[in-house]
């Protein structure tokens, strides 16, 4: 099946150690599909949570259509998300563990239908930031030399 990318959560890798992925269907409403198709949302600032034994994805802002009228829904709604009970129970256990978070990754087109990728991973200390960002300047660093010495 054919996937397309919708947008991406900037933060997730930066600010968490993703562990395990998974993939989630969603709830929506046609006018959200809409604004969806014309690349209007962001995962920025978005997190996952269980409320009575449903999985909502929180902070996830989708522009009103333009053309929509009294269907258009708030745009920082909580949005349920479709999977399978034991994987919700699964979920539940993971999160009741320290430090674990549920992580919007990806958004994108799985066909005609809506997939959001959830992450399960640790938040990062700043330490851990930080070794990471030199990692990957060195990395640049030492890919700028061969490319120099190639010259």
């Amino acid at each position: 099946m054919n996937t397309r990318l919708i947008c991406k959560n900037p933060t997730a890798y930066h600010n968490y150690e993703i562990e395990d992925k998974l993939e989630a269907g969603i709830v929506l409403s046609g006018t959200e599909i809409k604004s969806i198709r014309q690349g209007k949302v962001n995962l920025k600032d978005t997190y996952a949570t269980i409320k009575h034994g449903e999985l909502y994805v929180v902070g996830m802002h989708i522009s009103p259509y333009e053309h929509g009228n009294i269907f258009n829904k708030d745009p920082l709604r909580d949005r349920k998300l479709l999977l399978q009970k034991r994987e919700i129970n699964k979920l539940i256990g993971l999160t009741k563990q320290k430090g674990y978070s549920l992580v919007p990754i990806t958004l994108y087109f799985k066909g005609s239908l809506v997939k959001l990728e959830l992450g399960i991973g640790r938040g990062k200390k700043l330490f851990d930031k930080r070794q990471e960002l030199a990692k990957k300047d060195a990395q640049k660093q030492i890919a700028q030399h061969f490319k120099e010495k190639n010259m």
